[in-house]
């Protein structure tokens, strides 16, 4: 199987849900006037999120096949957590747009429709969007989202740590709903496992995770933007924007490329991220990019294990990413891998965590009640 053939970046890069010990939550660091708490630790290898119009939350898995819904998120009564689909391959990528669930597995796009009224009793995947790229090896789970332009746009990662794959893998496209009149987008991605669109602009923003095996500080994480469609960002000749390839870089100068806006510091896997456009948190957030970091499996010191948020300066330039979240980790040892952060209406945000397979829920003020 496909599967059994993905190498270190499935293995470590994703652990699998912890047993149902009790999730450490009150492990957990936030700046003052914050508060997580427990969502549900029910959701095994939870990954990406996104939110229906009803409010339910669904989330996707890495290594436990599986789609779920959480109803109930920010009420007074216990939430509920259910199964939706199953047996899919890296089902990590979910997007909902106009009453459908869209989901990413790793040739093709599946779509649950009109999901929110068939909760209990959900419909089979339909594929969309078949035929995807596909080579064994690293990065064939995807992170999926709806543009402003109601087209979806999905990531193709780099099968491998290092290779040149021309235009075919190490892209963003973009499809219509129904998977036709697909798109590139761009060109020169690692592996792009967070993308969003800024509001007032609509620009795409992204993050690229950086090679491995050149040592403990370098390559840096990226934070992308996009200023027009087909620009290529460097991979696999230039890491970072100013850093060569030793295999790849003397064939093309790092100055052909469109260099990160920001660096996130090297092997934090920065996976996840959204524009925090609430209410509840302080007005100094609203705007902000929020950003969930994995963490580094390939690096003699851990990095990463945390939120950040990256506020914009007056020139619109964005500024060195500061810690919403710690705790994940404790020294050299982890019980938390933050995967992908959601806003929800209320202005709180929810936190993923694939390896104790759980949700949290940030708030500001008053501490929120107990579900």
């Amino acid at each position: 199987m496909a599967r059994k053939l993905l190498t270190c970046a499935l293995l470590a890069c994703a652990t699998p849900a912890a047993s149902h010990a009790a999730v450490p939550v009150e492990r957990l660091h936030t700046p003052p006037g914050f508060h997580i708490s427990l969502v549900s630790d029910q959701v095994p290898g939870a990954r990406a999120m996104a939110v229906g119009a009803r409010g339910t939350v669904f989330v996707g898995s890495m290594g436990a096949g599986r789609v779920y819904a959480l109803r109930g998120v920010g009420g007074a009564g216990p939430v509920r957590v259910s199964t939706i689909a199953h047996g899919l391959n890296l089902p990590v990528g979910v997007a909902f747009h106009d009453g459908d669930l869209y989901v990413s597995d790793m040739t093709r796009i599946v779509v649950l429709r009109d999901i929110e009224n068939h909760l209990d009793t959900p419909p089979r995947p339909e594929p969309v969007g078949a035929d995807l790229p596909y080579r064994p090896g690293d990065h064939s789970w995807k992170f999926i989202a709806f543009g402003p332009d109601n087209r979806l746009y999905v990531p193709i990662g780099a099968p491998c740590n290092i290779c040149d794959v021309g235009h075919e893998f190490g892209r963003i496209i973009s499809m219509a709903p129904d998977g036709t009149d697909r798109r590139d987008v761009a060109y020169g991605i690692r592996n792009s496992v967070g993308l969003a669109w800024q509001p007032g602009t609509g620009t795409l923003w992204f993050t690229d995770n950086g090679r491995d095996n050149m040592g403990d500080d370098v390559p840096a994480d990226e934070l992308n933007r996009l200023d027009r469609v087909g620009q290529s960002f460097g991979y696999p000749y230039c890491h970072q924007g100013n850093v060569p390839d030793p295999h790849f870089g003397h064939l093309h100068a790092c100055s052909e490329f469109t260099p990160p806006v920001l660096l996130l510091g090297a092997h934090v896997a920065a996976l996840g991220l959204r524009f925090y456009q609430g209410n509840q948190f302080p007005a100094a957030y609203r705007g902000n990019v929020m950003i969930a970091e994995h963490g580094s499996w390939n690096r003699s010191q851990l990095a990463g294990y945390q939120v950040v948020t990256v506020h914009f300066g007056a020139n619109g330039a964005p500024q060195p990413p500061t810690v919403l979240v710690s705790g994940f980790r404790q020294g050299q040892s982890a019980w938390g891998r933050p995967v992908d952060v959601q806003p929800l209406p209320d202005g709180s945000m929810l936190i993923s965590d694939d390896q104790s397979g759980a949700i949290y829920r940030l708030t500001y003020g008053a501490a929120p009640s107990a579900p």
